[in-house]
């Protein structure tokens, strides 16, 4: 897969690019919703053999455009988003730039530069797609601004169990702990990169070496414990996590939310080491305990389920 930014104004033209069929939208998380648009423009490509790309935008509008207080945190931040949607097995993707500039084009402007400008054909998204200034273009008004230089395809809602496929509902559902739920929207178990780091060390002295990770963009589930699978030097293992504040230590003090991982017979050194967890099923909530070895009962609780949870769904024993 290619993959081409576009900075505005871009300087590509129509006579140096393949008739195309493109995918339109944002695609955090490139959930089903998001699969079943971008694998319909494969399919479309594919009958009118027509170079098949994706086009997305980066970073979200909502950081440019509204004051987002700290760091905005994605389903996939790019790097991992690109490669969701180079395993799908399109041609081309195009990033745009999100700038002021840019979310000032109409949407003539907008169809013009990056759709007939790019020898578009025929463009695929979802019902509730928008494009330009104020968002005022519509999948309605697109036959419109095409021109007539291409036609389209626009998919419906995608629901599962009554409930809308989006990246809201999936947010929702990681705000709330359901990490179980979500791969029925995501279509796989929410994953995040991230790196092993120093800590403050105090699983080691009561018995659970953790490994204390590092995600930069990614959002995390709500604080609790947590069965995980992580993957570390190309092999999956199987773990307890705690996402959250460690208040039988810290008390009522708000430190930094950390992300510690204990892992089942592993005692192997990681510090520094990129590792992808992957969410499988929320334990309990974090609660504060009235003295260390109360934790420690605790955690032996939690290791259990989590064995439990792990050995009867099987997901961590595929390694490659």
């Amino acid at each position: 897969m290619e993959t081409i930014v576009l900075s505005h104004p871009h300087q590509l033209k129509m006579e140096n690019c393949k008739p195309t069929v493109i995918a339109l939208g944002f695609f955090d998380g490139v959930h089903l919703g998001h699969q079943r648009v971008i694998l319909k423009a494969k399919e479309i490509a594919q009958e009118k053999q027509m170079q098949s790309a994706v086009m997305t935008f980066s970073p979200h509008p909502k950081e440019v455009l509204r004051k987002q207080e700290g760091e905005m945190f994605y389903l996939s931040p790019l790097p991992e988003k690109i490669e969701l949607i180079r395993k799908l097995g399109v041609d081309v993707l195009y990033i745009a730039d999100f700038t002021k500039e840019f979310a000032n084009l109409t949407p003539q402007q907008f169809v013009d530069m990056y759709l007939i400008e790019l020898n578009v054909k025929h463009v695929v998204a979802g019902f509730d797609y928008s494009y330009g200034k104020l968002g005022k273009g519509t999948m309605e008004t697109l036959p419109f601004h095409s021109r007539k230089s291409f036609s389209q395809t626009t998919i419906q809602k995608v629901e599962k169990d009554l409930e809308k496929v989006s990246s809201t509902y999936i947010r929702k559902l990681l705000a709330s702990g359901e990490v179980s739920q979500v791969p029925v929207y995501l279509g796989r178990y929410y994953e995040v990169l991230g790196k092993v780091v120093h800590g403050e060390k105090r699983g080691r002295r009561i018995g659970f070496p953790t490994a204390n990770i590092e995600t930069d963009g990614y959002l995390l589930p709500t604080t609790g414990v947590y069965a995980v699978c992580m993957k570390v030097d190309g092999r999956n293992y199987e773990g307890v996590c705690n996402i959250g504040y460690k208040p039988t230590f810290h008390g009522n003090k708000k430190m930094y939310r950390s992300v510690e991982i204990h892992l089942f017979d592993f005692n192997d050194m990681i510090y520094d080491k990129d590792v992808r967890i992957k969410w499988i099923k929320r334990i309990r909530s974090e609660q504060k305990f009235p003295t260390i070895q109360d934790l420690i009962n605790q955690i032996e609780i939690d290791k259990a389920k989590a064995k439990h949870i792990l050995n009867k769904l099987n997901l961590c024993s595929c390694n490659s």
